[in-house]
């Protein structure tokens, strides 16, 4: 089977390997297509180091290949298969606690642009029929956004500022508004917040000098109730902390390994409640049916779709996608 493998740094290649013997308690699954997004841009260029060499690929789909046996999980199901695992017990070896608890595919283990790959039950998630390829995709996004919104316990009419209007922020923004809050995107970049605007999310404020007198004006001077920040949002690190009113909850929400500067003393001066959400594991199946409900829009964005040959293409841009494009590796 073919398998890609990073290397090293900008040392993408892809090699022929034996398919995956039987194992006790995994099924084999044919990977069908796999996302890409900037995190593997940043292994690519070495901004970000993993442990040589790494198969890449966080967010992927795939068809059980062989009879299992398990009801869930017929030949030929489709399943999404799952990007955040637990990082399993070492028995009498001795704990590193400054290690995380939580395995993240295509960097902390072998991600997913391969051809074939055993696993258990619990890594995987049937789609459901009504659901497609490309919506499945996105489906531990949808359920990051959901954690964070979670988070916040948002009540009717609440003023909800999201910082950063990236493929999260527009979902949390979408997630609010199905709960009957309402959401105010600040970015820096005017074409991203004329996506969000496409993609149903009212109001919109720039990232600028006039930002905190812009938020008042639509709260009605209160500020937000509360704040979700994407760790990935190209906004003032203060931001988070003065956009809300006094005692509120500013939730960070994205991938980890993004790094990010922050001083809490406006935080501790307001005694606002700080808490962070890197993934949505445990809300899949929630994700999968926001879906199916229409709680998120997903028809602005379009997929651009290349054959897993052709990783390198979107691995080494060093400029983002155009706004609300997804860009996917298919392996079949």
């Amino acid at each position: 089977m073919n398998v890609f493998k990073l290397n090293g740094v900008k040392n993408l290649v892809k090699t022929e390997e034996p398919v995956p013997a039987p194992e006790e308690g995994k099924i084999r699954v044919r990977i069908t297509k796999v996302m890409t997004d900037g995190m593997d841009s940043e292994l690519y260029f070495g901004e970000v180091k993993p442990k040589y060499p790494l198969i890449p690929g966080k967010f992927a789909i795939g068809l059980v290949s062989e009879e299992s046996g398990h009801p869930l999980f017929p030949k030929g199901s489709r399943v999404l298969l799952h990007t955040f695992l637990p990082r399993p017990e070492e028995g009498t070896e001795k704990v590193d606690f400054t290690e995380d608890e939580t395995l993240l595919c295509g960097y902390t283990a072998p991600g997913f642009l391969r051809d074939f790959a055993m696993i258990p039950p619990d890594g995987m998630t049937p789609i459901p029929e009504s659901v497609s390829d490309d919506m499945a995709l996105l489906v531990h996004h949808i359920a990051l956004a959901k954690a964070a919104v979670d988070e916040l316990e948002p009540q009717k009419g609440d003023h909800v500022a999201v910082l950063g209007a990236d493929l999260i922020g527009v979902l949390v923004c979408q997630l609010l508004i199905y709960q009957q809050a309402a959401p105010v995107l600040i970015d820096a970049d005017p074409e991203k917040l004329a996506f969000a605007r496409k993609c149903g999310v009212y109001y919109v404020v720039p990232d600028d000098d006039d930002v905190l007198e812009n938020v008042g004006e639509l709260t009605g001077g209160r500020l937000a109730d509360s704040v979700v920040c994407v760790t990935r949002a190209t906004v003032d690190p203060a931001l988070p902390f003065l956009v809300c009113g006094r005692e509120s909850r500013v939730v960070f929400c994205g991938a980890a390994e993004s790094s990010r500067t922050v001083d809490l003393t406006p935080a501790i001066r307001k005694a606002l409640t700080v808490i962070g959400v890197s993934d949505g594991r445990d809300l899949l199946e929630t994700a999968f049916n926001l879906i199916v409900r229409g709680a998120v829009d997903l028809k602005s964005f379009r997929s651009e779709c290349r054959k897993a040959e052709n990783a390198e293409e979107f691995f080494s841009r060093k400029v983002p996608p155009e706004t609300g494009r997804i860009d996917t590796l298919t392996l079949v």
